[in-house]
């Protein structure tokens, strides 16, 4: 067997997929449901809250998620689960990460232009827009 050539990947233009049996691939990020049973590694530059889709709600029902503030810094809001509470709130500063847990509706608000990381399996994701956004 043929050793394939090892080169480098950038990690802000493709995505490594983790495949069930332990290979590895880079490929095309994948923000919506993948049926592929990999695990998604996802490294984003992202300028506004539109980048991070602030007015989306995300939600994977698969596996939990980690989210990694690489440089500068977010907020992490959680949908609230009781009718009226007020939505859950983490700040991650450049350095720190959150999981996010399985079901569990997310979405992200910038405090500055930051570098971040996701790392989950993608099967299954769902996004909503928001209601009553500000």
């Amino acid at each position: 067997m043929t050793p394939s050539p090892l080169s480098s990947v950038d990690l802000f233009a493709s995505a490594l997929h983790i495949h069930p049996g332990g290979d590895v691939r880079a490929g095309e990020r994948r923000m919506t449901s993948s049926d592929s049973g990999a695990w998604q590694i996802a490294t984003f530059h992202v300028e506004t809250d539109a980048d991070v889709h602030a007015d989306h709600w995300e939600m994977h029902p698969r596996a939990e998620e980690a989210v990694c503030c690489l440089t500068g810094g977010v907020r992490l809001y959680f949908r609230p689960v009781a009718p009226g509470s007020a939505e859950d709130m983490v700040r991650l500063r450049a350095g720190s990460a959150v999981i996010v847990p399985r079901g569990r509706w997310h979405r992200l608000e910038l405090d500055a232009p930051s570098d971040l990381m996701s790392i989950t399996l993608r099967h299954g994701t769902r996004l909503e827009k928001r209601t009553g956004t500000r």
